[in-house]
């Protein structure tokens, strides 16, 4: 099957991760992945995401959704090419790659002219197949 795809431009204001994590779930939601435990990890690796880029990567923010093979991966980019980084555990605050990294399988970064591209790929969802792409 052909993958599921969204895509959502963010816009850059303190209200983008809330609404990018609800515009997330409801497509997710809609794709008939319904596992909520998961729902709610997806939410959060979307949210940091989405207020790293707002907060340090400027520019226009585009976060994009797909399903395939088994896998949901979600990205955004914006237009800061500096990587995010793991910040140190006594630093106040700078606490999104330590959240995505242990909700997700993993994550990279890819360059681009005029910025970066964060992908997360998610655990597996329970109830996605892996033939199909959707849920069973």
């Amino acid at each position: 099957m052909s993958a599921l795809t969204a895509h959502l431009d963010v816009p850059l204001h303190h209200g983008a991760p809330g609404a990018a994590r609800r515009a997330v779930v409801a497509v997710l939601s809609g794709w008939g992945l319904s596992d909520q435990d998961w729902l709610d990890a997806a939410a959060v690796v979307v949210s940091e995401l989405v207020t790293n880029a707002v907060r340090y990567g400027g520019g226009c923010v585009a976060l994009h959704v797909e399903a395939q093979d088994g896998r949901v991966v979600v990205s955004v980019a914006d237009g800061s090419p500096v990587r995010p980084r793991r910040r140190d555990p006594d630093d106040v605050g700078g606490r999104g790659i330590a959240l995505i990294e242990a909700l997700a399988d993993s994550w990279t970064v890819r360059h681009h002219e005029g910025g970066k591209q964060v992908r997360v790929a998610l655990r597996q969802c329970p109830g996605l197949a892996p033939s199909r792409g959707v849920a069973a």
